[in-house]
């Protein structure tokens, strides 16, 4: 018990021994910021340690005319955001500040400046600096530089949440940095399925307005796009080339299976005389009947994307689907005990009519639904 007590104590001379080192090699480093706070943490465990009462009032003399000598070199560079760097540097000089107001002993030696008038007046000047990038950025007039003015003013809400009217200048550069694509009526060439083919498009354009594709590309209904007035950037034009319910195929197979199993069992006695039940192996053989109905149904889907100010076509593809459903059931011959568990589930299916072909129209398309959202999500984060 007494050396375990020991030992504490002598790890914890070891943290106090280490952390005093630490604060003067970050100091002999140059890394003044760092050396600053180890010496507060030092002093906040042992207010009377002699190295760090000596070395802080000069590890933080350093940091401030380091950081305030950044501060100079940035104001006067080029840089358009330079108040940011100025206000990063402040904003470090203030971390100092707050360490050493929580350790009572640093407070007797070292007086901390406090920096936070500096740095509001940087963030009111970086706000500004982001506003004016902004305004010139939407004198362009096109929708790239509107998308990067968005963001300028959205970093200038950031500095100063309720600068001037950077709110609404932010809501303009977005609607004007926004592709609009307005999606078709799905064409049929089979009047019959145009139900479905509505509700394929419909899913279709729920999707991709829930997948958000780009913050600047926005998914319309062609008829929402005429009721609000709106004159779309992109016109998405859907057309289903074919579709096919192929002929219903019966295939009926049949297979000879066998197990091992225990078929009975005998009596037998040990080396003690002592009567005990062996099981009894043997081959158990059955003849498996199966019955397969298949029906394909295929189709392609065209779509294209046109510029609607100079119906400039954008991109094109077709892409096709298919489904195969299937139907097995099976009887036997023979033994049970041959079965494997898969073939025991086909003796519990049962023969049943294809669906009708609406619901196999649906399920051709889920395929094309999959690939389509991947190519429109490939394609617009390509080129905004």
């Amino acid at each position: 018990m007494k050396y375990s007590a020991l030992r504490y104590l002598g790890i914890l001379l070891m943290v106090f021994f280490c952390a005093c080192k630490s604060g003067e090699k970050m100091y002999n480093r140059g890394q003044y910021d760092d050396a600053v706070r180890l010496f507060v943490k030092k002093l906040q465990k042992r207010p009377n340690d002699s190295k760090s009462l000596a070395l802080l009032p000069r590890a933080y003399q350093m940091a401030v005319e380091t950081h305030e000598a950044n501060v100079n070199s940035h104001l006067v560079s080029n840089n358009a955001l330079k108040w940011e760097r100025v206000r990063a540097e402040y904003n470090a000089l203030q971390n100092l500040y707050y360490y050493i107001q929580s350790s009572p002993a640093a407070l007797r030696i070292v007086k901390p400046k406090d920096y936070s008038s500096a740095i509001t007046g940087a963030q009111e000047n970086a706000a500004e600096a982001r506003y004016n990038r902004g305004l010139q950025l939407m004198g362009e007039n096109n929708k790239a530089s509107a998308r990067k003015a968005f963001h300028e003013f959205d970093a200038t809400l950031a500095l100063v949440p309720e600068y001037k009217d950077a709110k609404a200048r932010r809501e303009e550069a977005f609607n004007a940095g926004t592709i609009y694509v307005a999606i078709s009526q799905l064409q049929m060439r089979s009047p019959s399925f145009q139900f479905s083919a509505d509700q394929f498009r419909d899913v279709l354009l729920r999707d991709l307005q829930r997948r958000n594709l780009d913050r600047f590309v926005l998914f319309i209904d062609e008829r929402e796009a005429r009721a609000q007035k709106l004159r779309p950037d992109h016109y998405l034009e859907l057309l289903f080339y074919d579709f096919v319910v192929g002929q219903t195929y019966v295939d009926r197979l049949e297979r000879e299976v066998s197990r091992e199993v225990v078929v009975g069992q005998t009596k037998e006695r040990d080396s003690t005389g002592k009567v005990f039940n062996k099981d009894v192996w043997g081959i158990v053989k059955a003849k498996v009947f199966v019955t397969k109905k298949t029906v394909t149904s295929s189709g392609m889907m065209d779509y294209r994307i046109t510029e609607v100010d100079n119906g400039r076509l954008l991109r094109t593809n077709r892409v096709p689907g298919q489904f195969v459903w299937l139907n097995q059931f099976g009887t036997f011959r023979g033994d049970e005990r041959a079965l494997s568990d898969e073939d025991r589930k086909l003796m519990t299916g049962r023969d049943m009519l294809p669906p009708p072909p609406q619901q196999l129209f649906t399920e051709m398309t889920r395929p094309i639904y999959d690939q389509m959202a991947r190519e429109l999500q490939s394609y617009y984060n390509s080129i905004y």
